[in-house]
C-alpha cells in the first residue's frame, strides 16, 4: 500500500513537472524574436548560464544572435578552449562582439601569463586598451625585449590611472634604475595633485626607505592642507619628504584659495630650492588662472622656466588672453609641446597673437591651415579671412547606395539594438561599424539612421565626412514645426535653439544624463518645476518633462528668462544654460571682452566645449534656415562687464 501510494506521488511530480515544462516552453513559444533577446540578456546579466544556452536556440538568424552568444561564452570564458574562442572571432569577424571577444580574451591571457597565445592574439586587436597595451608591454620584457621599458616610461608621468596590468612594467622600471627617486617623487606630486591619496602612497613605497613620507601625512596633505601647514615642524625642509609634502599642501589649498596659499607660501618659500619654488609659482599661476585673477600672469611670469604640464601651459596663456598680452600669448603657445600647438585651439590664438604682434602674413598662413571646417575655431578663422560661412550642396546618393546600408550587418544590429532599448550597445556597434566607411557609405549610414529617427546617429555618421558632406543631416531639425512656434512666440534665434538642442540631446527625446537632466533639452528636474511655476503649467508633474512639447516649453521659457537676465547675450545664455547663470555672470570680466575670449577663459572644460559647439551649431543652423552665409565672430560679439552691485530678485537656477 506504501509503495503504491510514493509511486502515485512520483507520478503526480513528475506530471506536475511536465505541466509545468510545458507552460514554459508555450511561454516561450509566444515571445517575440526581440523578448526572446531581452530574455537573453537578463540571464546574462544574472549570470544563469543555462537560461542564457536555452534562449541562444531561440534566437537564432535573429540580428542579434552573434551578442547572446558572446554573452553565453563571456560568462565561461574562463573555462573556455582557445579553439572554440578563436572559432567565435572567426565566424563573426570584423563584427563588434568579435573584437570585445579578442580584448576580453587576451586579458584573460594576460592575467594567467599565457604569452604565447596572448602573442599570436594581439596583433590582430583593432583598439587596445591602457590595460592590454601593458599586457603587451608584459610579454615583451618577458622574452627580453628591453625597449619595452622605454615605451612604458611615458606612462609613469603622463597617466593618472594606471590599471594593474601596468605594474610590473613600471616595478621592472624603477628595478632598472630607470625610474630614480626624483621620477617617484613627481608622480607623488601628480597623484596628490589630483587628490589620489591612496594610489599615492602605493607609489610611495618605490622610494628609499630613508624618504618615504607617512600614510598619515600624506593624508592630511592631500585632503587637510589648511591644517598640515599650520602643523609644520620648524625642522620640515631638512627631509626631501617634509618639503615635497609641504609643496603638495600649498599647490592642494591653491585649488582652494589660491590667494591664502600664496600667503602662507611667501612665508616659507625662502626654504625650498629655486625649481621647487618655481613648482608652487606654476601651481599658483594655474589656479589664479582658472579663477581670472590678475595675479596668475604675475605668478606664472615667477614660475621662470618651470616645466608646467599641458594644462598650465593652457591656462598661462588664457590668462594673457584675458590680460590682453598678446606677447605672453604669443611666447606661451610657442613654448607648447609640439602636438599641444598644433590643436585648433592654438593655432588659432596664435594667429591672433600674430595679427596683434603687426605680422599679419604669419596670421593668415595660420587661420588658412585650420579654416574651411565645422568647428569653433575654423568658423573663427574663417571669419578673420573674410570667408563668409556658408553651407555646402548636398551629396545626392543612389539608391542602391541606401540599400547598400540598409544592408549593412553591423547597421542591421545597431538598428536591432536601438529598437529593443540597449542604446549603450548600439552606440558601440555603431560606431564600430562606421570606423572604415568612406565619406558616401557614411551619408548613407546616416540617411538610414534619420530615417529611422536615430538623429543621433545620423549626426554621428554625417560628421565624420571629410570631403563630400550632407549639412541637413549633419544639422538635422527635427519636430521643427513644433519647436519653431515656440521660439518665434518668445522672440527666441530659433537657430541657436537648434544649436543648443543638438548639443544637449542630439534629439533623443527619452534622453536622460547622468545628474538627471532629462529630455530634448535635457531640464533638470527641480529647473523643470520652477520653470512650470513660472510659466503658470498648473497640470505639471516631474514625469510630465519627457513629454516633447512640455519639455520644449519649459526649455524654451527657460531660455528666455536666462536671456533676459544676461543682457540678451546668446554666449552668456548658453554658458548659462550649461552650468548656471551665477557662474556666467561671475565669469565676465571687469571690462568689455571679446565673446570668443570670454568662451576661451570658461574654467569648467565641459562648459567651455558645451558653449564652443552650441554657437558653431547655431551657425550652420541659420546658414540652413536662412539659406545665406553667416559670421561666429559676430554671433559672438562683446561680452559687457559684470556690474559690481548687480543683484536679482529671484536667482535662476
Amino acid at each position: 500500500m506504501l509503495g503504491a501510494l510514493v509511486a502515485t506521488e512520483y507520478t503526480m511530480k513528475k506530471l506536475l513537472c511536465g505541466m509545468a515544462l510545458a507552460l514554459l516552453a508555450q511561454a516561450v513559444a509566444a515571445m517575440t524574436p526581440d523578448e526572446r533577446v531581452l530574455a537573453a540578456r537578463e540571464a546574462f546579466r544574472l549570470g544563469d548560464r543555462a537560461k542564457l544556452a536555452r534562449q541562444l536556440e531561440t534566437v537564432r538568424g535573429h540580428e542579434l544572435e552573434p551578442y547572446v552568444e558572446y554573452w553565453l561564452l563571456r560568462l565561461r570564458l574562463e573555462e573556455a578552449a582557445p579553439g572554440e574562442v578563436g572559432d567565435f572571432m572567426i565566424r563573426y569577424g570584423g563584427s563588434y562582439v568579435a573584437e570585445k571577444l579578442r580584448s576580453d580574451w587576451l586579458k584573460v591571457l594576460g592575467k594567467r601569463g599565457q604569452w604565447e597565445i596572448f602573442d599570436r592574439i594581439y596583433p590582430r586587436a583593432v583598439q587596445p586598451d591602457q590595460e592590454l597595451s601593458c599586457y603587451a608591454l608584459q610579454s615583451r620584457l618577458q622574452a627580453g625585449d628591453r625597449s619595452a621599458l622605454d615605451e612604458g616610461r611615458p606612462l609613469w608621468l603622463r597617466q593618472l590611472d594606471l590599471p594593474d596590468s601596468c605594474t610590473p612594467v613600471m616595478e621592472r622600471l624603477i628595478a632598472d634604475g630607470r625610474l630614480k627617486a626624483n621620477d617617484v617623487w613627481q608622480r607623488l606630486r601628480l597623484l596628490l595633485e589630483n587628490k589620489r591619496p591612496g594610489a599615492a602612497k602605493r607609489v610611495a613605497e618605490y622610494l628609499p626607505e630613508g624618504q618615504r613620507p607617512g600614510g598619515k601625512a600624506i593624508d592630511l596633505a592631500a585632503d587637510k592642507p589648511h591644517k598640515y601647514l599650520d602643523k609644520l615642524p620648524r625642522n620640515f625642509a631638512d627631509s626631501r619628504a617634509g618639503r615635497e609634502l609641504a609643496l603638495v599642501a600649498v599647490a592642494r589649498l591653491a585649488r582652494q584659495d589660491p590667494r591664502e596659499a600664496a600667503e602662507r607660501w611667501h612665508k616659507i618659500k625662502g626654504r625650498f630650492s629655486s625649481s621647487e619654488r618655481a613648482y608652487v609659482h606654476g601651481q599658483l599661476g594655474w589656479q589664479a588662472a582658472l579663477r581670472h585673477l590678475p595675479e596668475a600672469v604675475t605668478w606664472y611670469e615667477e614660475a621662470g622656466d618651470a616645466s608646467l604640464s599641458e594644462e598650465q601651459l593652457a591656462w598661462k596663456a588664457r590668462a594673457g588672453l584675458r590680460a590682453l598680452d598678446w606677447r605672453l600669448v604669443h611666447d606661451t603657445i610657442e613654448a607648447m609641446p609640439r602636438e599641444q600647438a598644433a590643436q585648433p585651439v592654438w593655432v588659432y590664438w596664435l594667429g591672433r597673437a600674430h595679427a596683434a604682434l603687426g605680422r599679419q602674413e604669419e596670421a593668415y598662413r595660420l587661420y588658412a591651415s585650420i579654416s574651411g571646417q565645422p568647428n569653433f575655431y575654423s568658423n573663427l578663422a574663417d571669419d578673420e579671412l573674410g570667408r563668409p560661412i556658408a553651407v555646402p550642396p548636398p551629396v545626392d546618393l543612389t539608391r542602391e547606395e541606401i540599400q547598400a546600408a540598409e544592408a549593412n550587418p553591423g547597421i542591421r544590429r545597431t538598428l536591432a539594438l536601438f529598437r529593443l532599448g540597449m542604446r549603450i550597445e548600439g552606440v558601440r556597434e555603431w560606431n564600430w561599424t562606421l570606423r572604415e566607411l568612406d565619406d558616401r557609405a557614411l551619408l548613407a549610414a546616416a540617411e538610414v539612421a534619420n530615417q529611422a529617427h536615430i538623429f543621433d546617429r545620423a549626426i554621428s555618421a554625417a560628421d565624420r565626412t571629410m570631403a563630400q558632406h550632407n549639412y541637413a543631416l549633419r544639422y538635422p531639425a527635427p519636430f521643427l514645426d513644433r519647436v519653431a512656434p515656440k521660439a518665434r512666440q518668445l522672440n527666441l534665434d530659433h537657430a541657436w535653439v537648434y544649436g543648443l538642442m543638438r548639443q544637449e540631446s542630439r534629439f533623443v527625446m527619452d534622453a536622460r544624463s547622468s545628474a538627471g537632466a532629462s529630455g530634448l533639452m535635457q531640464l533638470m528636474p527641480k529647473t523643470a518645476a520652477w520653470v512650470a511655476r513660472k510659466l503658470g503649467l498648473k497640470d505639471f508633474h516631474p514625469a510630465r518633462v519627457n513629454d516633447m512639447d512640455v519639455n520644449v516649453t519649459l526649455g524654451t521659457g527657460y531660455l528666455k528668462m536666462v536671456l533676459e537676465d544676461l543682457d540678451n547675450h546668446l554666449v552668456l545664455a548658453s554658458a548659462a544654460y550649461n552650468a548656471g547663470p551665477a557662474r556666467a555672470r561671475k565669469w565676465r570680466d571687469t571690462k568689455p571682452l571679446e565673446g570668443a575670449i570670454y568662451v576661451e577663459t570658461i574654467p569648467f572644460n565641459e562648459t567651455r566645449d558645451y558653449v564652443k559647439k552650441v554657437m558653431s551649431n547655431a551657425v550652420y543652423y541659420a546658414a540652413l534656415f536662412e539659406g545665406r552665409p553667416q559670421s561666429l565672430k559676430s554671433r559672438l560679439g562683446i561680452v559687457a562687464p559684470r556690474g559690481g552691485d548687480q543683484t536679482h530678485d529671484e536667482e535662476l537656477p
